[in-house]
């Protein structure tokens, strides 16, 4: 039984804020260890998405590490959901806003065009969240995998 991701996301769970803005979430993530990096991105992507779907990771304070789970997705072996996430990161624009009220304000004119019941994103939400359970033998398959990498 090999030892879980777990133990490299855990010792800066507490110390990376995804709460407080673009600026200090990238100024404490990069103090973190490579692999620290890869695995706290993608285990916050993936339990966003899985939980709530795109709309979750994009609308909560979580969508600060977008760009830096793309990167995670493709380094632990999953590049079907980096493609997917990057892919879905292109709905706000050329520039991916880190600031979370852009990513809201975006998500609100897409209601106000295409009415509250439209789903944005929809076809790669069901893609990711499938390639999340599959992929490379899935997350924390591909996540431990990584993490037990010399």
């Amino acid at each position: 039984m090999s030892e879980s991701y777990w133990r490299f996301v855990e010792p800066i769970w507490d110390t990376v804020s995804i709460y407080d803005g673009g600026d200090v979430f990238l100024t404490e993530f990069n103090k973190a260890t490579d692999k620290q990096k890869t695995l706290f991105a993608a285990h916050w992507a993936q339990s966003e998405i899985m939980n709530g779907g795109l709309g979750q990771l994009f609308s909560n304070p979580t969508g600060v590490l977008a760009p830096e789970a793309v990167k995670a997705f493709e380094v632990i072996g999953m590049p079907k959901c980096a493609e997917a996430l990057h892919n879905a990161m292109k709905f706000f624009g050329h520039t991916y806003p880190r600031d979370r009220a852009a990513r809201e304000t975006i998500i609100e004119q897409f209601y106000e065009t295409n009415g509250e019941d439209a789903i944005p994103l929809e076809e790669l939400e069901d893609i990711i969240a499938t390639e999340i359970e599959d992929e490379n033998g899935g997350f924390e398959e591909a996540a431990d995998r990584y993490a037990n990498q010399g």
